[in-house]
């Protein structure tokens, strides 16, 4: 049986797909050109020195025509009052605008990357629910890693900018400390219980060490096991204060964007009730992987009047990652009101400097003005990035926790640690044979014999997918899934927090 097979030809008609089609089409561009956005354009030297009664300077206008910006910012650099009366104008985002973005290389190739393992992922989906190959690769796999790598190293990379600059004390700090609190708060999360909190972490590393003990010892190795619980948790916790550090800023810009997209939506009833269903959809996540709130109340207790729970477990866990698809989705289909809530800074940046007292001078207005549409992407970035980690780790929870999406459709099973337990047990039986089937094609195999040794290595590939098993990725994507969801959270009220008390309205 193929390793590959059909998933190799999926992805190799996607890579063709992709060459062909990125060069004519981007949802990345799309969304930022195509979507009704707008932004405001700074006043002219000429519009400001007829606004501020400055006269003109003699002898230096076909100078400036002539040798261009640089020239001319550089020679007619003057003051105005702060409390002048400007008019913005507006127009709407081009293509050619936003080729010259800082990190719109960067925010394009994530976007229209994550796009084209989306349909990856469906298709071989697909694929396995009419042909179900369990000795296959998953390709879809790598495609959603590659679209959480990608996702972590972008918000790393905006992360790090607070680190070299000299004038971001205040951000560095803020990326210090949130980092700390984080890794506290996941320390604390690891030592509650199963039967409170169903990430499955404590199931995954029995499976993993029993597995991992038993091929070990098929090698001739004595070992109890990779690790002791207590390393692995505490590198896990480790992990989730990065992660947690990387999620602050994009929380608290998103809380800015919201705020200002509820001042910007007062008398539209229905768009208002989306943006915070969409700012409430990942607290609401958080809860469905709370045992007593969620799973016992919907898959155990029976209600008056019936003879059977409302969900099995299998329809619960279907509704659980389609409840992560659908917040993921809505926020996608909000992401232009979120957009334009932040180009609107601009506007807002002078009202307030109409109230303040003293002068300024052209360029500093100008760049004042001008730094919220140069930032567009940097921001994009930050929306963007924290919901696709999330949505990609709940598809791979899914696929490699051998979960369906069709889970109404099933009867109810029990599981019980009994089962979990059950299926460790067969899980370390089939390390044993495949290791030992391996052992013996290798003795029995001729060395010039290619399909022998190909045979080899489908079988050392299998004793190892033997190892991790459903139930550690179960666990390990489960936390991650759960975790991501917890942050993108806690990061957004942390900003909906410094909104209400520190802002001024």
């Amino acid at each position: 049986m193929a390793l590959l097979g059909a998933q190799l030809v999926i992805t190799l008609i996607m890579v063709s797909v992709i060459q062909k089609l990125s060069p004519h089409f981007s949802l990345a561009k799309w969304i930022l050109c195509s979507t009704g956005l707008t932004r405001y354009l700074h006043p002219t030297d000429d519009e400001l020195r007829k606004l501020s009664g400055v006269p003109r300077e003699k002898g230096k206008s076909k100078k400036d025509k002539r040798n261009g910006h640089t020239e001319q910012g550089k020679a007619s650099t003057f003051h105005v009052p702060r409390s002048l009366d400007i008019q913005l104008d507006t127009v709407g985002i081009s293509p050619y605008d936003i080729v010259h973005l800082r990190y719109y290389t960067e925010y394009q190739w994530l976007v229209d990357f994550s796009l084209y393992a989306s349909i990856v992922y469906v298709i071989s989906e697909v694929y396995q629910f009419f042909f179900p190959l369990k000795e296959e690769f998953n390709l879809s796999m790598l495609w959603c890693l590659l679209v959480v790598f990608f996702a972590f190293k972008l918000l790393a990379s905006l992360t790090v900018q607070y680190f070299q600059s000299e004038e971001s004390i205040g951000e560095r700090s803020t990326c210090i400390v949130t980092g700390l609190i984080y890794l506290l708060i996941a320390m604390i999360i690891l030592i509650v219980p199963e039967t409170t909190l169903e990430v499955g972490l404590d199931r995954a590393y029995r499976s993993f060490n029993e597995s991992a003990s038993a091929f070990l010892e098929t090698q001739g190795l004595n070992s109890s096991g990779p690790a002791s619980k207590i390393v692995v948790k505490f590198f896990i916790a480790v992990g989730c204060g990065i992660l947690g550090a990387l999620f602050t800023f994009p929380g608290l810009r998103m809380a800015r964007m919201h705020w200002d997209s509820l001042k910007f939506c007062q008398d539209r009833i229905w768009l208002k009730f989306l943006l915070n269903l969409s700012f409430a959809m990942p607290f609401m996540l958080v809860l469905l992987w709370v045992k007593p709130l969620s799973r016992d109340y919907l898959t155990g207790r029976v209600f008056a009047g019936m003879s059977a729970p409302l969900l099995s477990s299998e329809a619960f866990e279907t509704i659980r990652l389609a409840a992560v698809v659908f917040a993921v989705v809505l926020r996608f289909l909000l992401m232009p009101i979120y957009l334009q809530a932040y180009l609107n800074l601009a506007y807002d940046r002078v009202e307030e400097q109409k109230k303040e007292a003293g002068r300024i001078t052209n360029v500093d207005l100008q760049k004042k003005i001008s730094s919220i549409f140069y930032y567009l992407c940097v921001v994009t970035l930050q929306y963007v990035a924290p919901i696709l980690m999330c949505l990609f780790f709940a598809l791979m929870y899914k696929t490699l926790g051998d979960y369906t999406w069709t889970g109404f459709l099933q009867e109810a099973l029990p599981l019980d640690e009994c089962s979990a337990d059950w299926d460790t047990q067969r899980a370390v039986e089939a390390a044993r044979a495949a290791v030992s089937s391996t052992q013996d094609s290798a003795s029995t195999a001729d060395d010039g014999n290619i399909l022998s040794t190909a045979q080899s290595i489908q079988l050392s590939l299998q004793s190892l997918k033997s190892v991790f098993t459903k139930d550690v990725y179960r666990g390990l994507f489960g936390f991650a899934t759960w975790w991501s969801c917890f942050i993108w959270f806690a990061a957004s009220s942390l900003g909906m927090v410094y909104q209400t008390y520190f802002t001024k309205s």
